[in-house]
């Protein structure tokens, strides 16, 4: 059994004020902060369990204790889901963490993903089921067409209860993020499900480093306290601190975003005061495996993780983690770290054992599990997915022309693909008119890629899927010295959170250019290479460019953008990808061949 002691950390005015207008009393107090915390205590279950002795990747092993005083708890954890309801085309390899390699099954959806987490936590006495992030946004259409109020309900029915925010909650803005969590219908587009209502998240949300601007209060509660049997546990949840840079500006209007571990180090003192026995982390941001490993190994794990995991105070015991879209299971600096990978395939299965006398965790084991789909699926979420693809059939299944080949986001040595051609194409062909901006590049931020397009009949749930955000186009003026400075950007910007990492924009026919990777930070791109039509860009001309509207704010830290002059607004991206299908069907995926590359990739950083 488990009872919730405490959740702390919370700015009950920013969720009050938020909500308003969503279907909320204005005036209601909704259930955050201490001051409405519930003292709940729960009866006393000796648990099983036997001690290990080992350690080994993803098991910390702390002391003995008499089996008689151990709670075995049982943490749930994924990460990264996206509302991604269906299986669709959804695969992995368990050896490989690859969804392409030949020992890649089937695994995923919803449904298949409730069965397996009620058949984990069947006879198990003390269970509870963990998100570190992006449940929603950037989801497929059958989700995103009801701005993601489908997967919140499949989450209540799998029975989910933590979710950390993660960078992509903030896609349509804390406003509408704290309706997810309080329920109500949209502003605009009204209650379009089934029901007619949307009661909002029975988990809670957690956001213990993200503030708002003017109250200096977290916008949802920084953890919560759950109880089991006789050990309590602290879940601290948290976003990237960087997520300013990769959401629209508008979406984190007002907020601020701090350090992952100094967030943890806010609360550790009233977590403390409290008397908990162990502390886990719910972090959206992660790491890689830099050699190849499986969906259990750790090998070279790399990238944030491994830096907020040292930095990261001495009282926390396990961080479940994600962003990266990676599985793996480590010790790092005597933590156990896990990631689940991605879009609902796995479930990370971790034992804690708690010696409720001493309130000292004795180990840690955690493992990977493949979401498959050998087994009954769970029909409540069958029938609620069944529900909404009923009414969003119409518009997902509605064809708008055929692609020649399969289209596909497998990039070039130079970075380069043959579907980020086509949408740089697409965009330039909406906005290459004099009334509707006059453009005459067009760059496509390749994060904003989601996913492949099939060779056949195109439909616009498929286009909607491989552009699920929802931006408008903007065109701008810039100057070539402009336009230089955006390609060198793509290379170095020394305000990302890796000012090396490598961000490569597709580009529309008629613009080209070369870099080096072995050239210095800052000059990589040879100003000679940059052309036009064949004409090389004159650094103090000006021409037109459209983006879309995450990257004209700056998006991905290519500042520059920000900096363009005389902008016009356009369509809607994916309406824009829909017209160029009509237009000039059949599409066949772009040459790759705008983008040339100097050197060997491999030696960039």
């Amino acid at each position: 059994m488990r009872a919730r002691r405490l959740i702390g950390g919370a700015a009950a005015g920013f969720l009050a004020a938020a909500v308003a207008g969503f279907g909320v009393p204005a005036g209601a107090e909704p259930d955050t902060g201490e001051e409405m915390a519930e003292e709940v205590t729960s009866e006393e279950v000796p648990a099983e369990g036997e001690v290990v002795e080992e350690e080994a990747v993803g098991e910390e092993v702390v002391e003995e204790a008499p089996v008689s005083s151990v709670v075995d708890l049982q943490i749930l954890g994924i990460n990264d889901f996206h509302g991604n309801l269906e299986e669709g085309s959804l695969a992995i390899d368990a050896e490989t963490g690859s969804s392409g390699s030949e020992g890649a099954v089937d695994a995923g959806g919803a449904a298949y993903l409730a069965s397996h987490i009620a058949q984990l936590e069947e006879g198990v006495e003390h269970s509870i089921v963990v998100s570190a992030g992006d449940l929603i946004g950037a989801s497929p259409l059958l989700s995103a067409l009801f701005h993601d109020e489908p997967t919140i309900e499949a989450m209540n029915e799998i029975g989910l209860d933590l979710n950390a925010v993660g960078n992509h909650e903030f896609d349509e803005g804390a406003a509408e993020l704290a309706r997810m969590q309080d329920g109500g219908c949209h502003p605009e587009d009204g209650c379009q499900g089934p029901t007619g209502e949307f009661g909002g998240a029975d988990f809670q949300f957690l956001a213990a480093n993200v503030v708002d601007s003017e109250t200096g209060e977290t916008i949802f509660p920084s953890y919560v306290i759950e109880e089991f049997g006789d050990a309590s546990v602290a879940f601290i949840g948290m976003t990237l601190e960087g997520t300013p840079s990769i959401v629209t500006p508008t979406g984190v209007e007002g907020l601020e975003f701090i350090d992952e571990a100094e967030a943890v180090d806010r609360v550790m003192p009233e977590i403390d005061e409290a008397g908990v026995d162990a502390v886990v982390v719910l972090l959206h941001e992660g790491g890689y495996q830099t050699e190849d490993g499986g969906i259990n190994d750790c090998n070279g794990i790399a990238g944030p993780v491994v830096d907020i995991a040292e930095r990261m105070s001495d009282e926390v015991d396990l961080m479940v983690t994600g962003h990266t879209h990676q599985a793996y299971n480590c010790v790092i600096d005597d933590m156990v770290v896990t990631s689940a990978g991605s879009y609902g395939r796995l479930v990370t299965d971790i034992d804690l054992k708690i010696d409720s006398a001493t309130g000292e965790v004795i180990c840690i084991e955690a493992g990977n599990l493949v979401v498959t789909r050998d087994i009954d699926p769970d029909g409540d979420v069958e029938a609620l997915i069944a529900e909404y693809r009923e009414i969003a059939a119409p518009l997902a299944d509605r064809v708008i022309g055929e692609a020649s080949a399969p289209l596909t986001e497998e990039e070039s040595p130079a970075g380069e693909s043959g579907l980020g051609d086509v949408i740089a194409d697409a965009q330039l062909a909406a906005t290459a008119g004099e009334d509707v901006g006059g453009a005459q590049i067009a760059f496509m931020n390749p994060g904003g890629i989601r996913a492949d397009i099939e060779a056949g009949e195109v439909t616009y749930g498929e286009a909607f899927t491989s552009q699920p955000f929802g931006n408008n186009l903007v065109t701008m003026s810039l100057t070539g010295e402009q336009i230089e400075m955006l390609l060198e950007q793509q290379f170095c910007n020394p305000d990302a959170e890796d000012p090396t990492a490598q961000r490569v924009l597709q580009v529309s026919a008629g613009f080209a250019y070369a870099w080096d990777a072995t050239a210095p930070c800052g000059e990589r791109v040879d100003p000679a290479s940059i052309t036009l039509n064949d004409e090389v860009i004159d650094p103090a001309g000006t021409y037109r460019v459209t983006v879309n509207n995450f990257l004209a704010d700056g998006g991905d830290n290519f500042s520059v953008l920000a900096e363009g002059t005389d902008r016009i607004g356009g369509v809607v991206d994916v309406d824009a990808l829909e017209t160029y299908f009509e237009a000039n069907s059949p599409v066949a995926p772009g040459p790759q061949d705008r983008i040339s590359l100097v050197g060997d990739a491999a030696d960039a950083g």
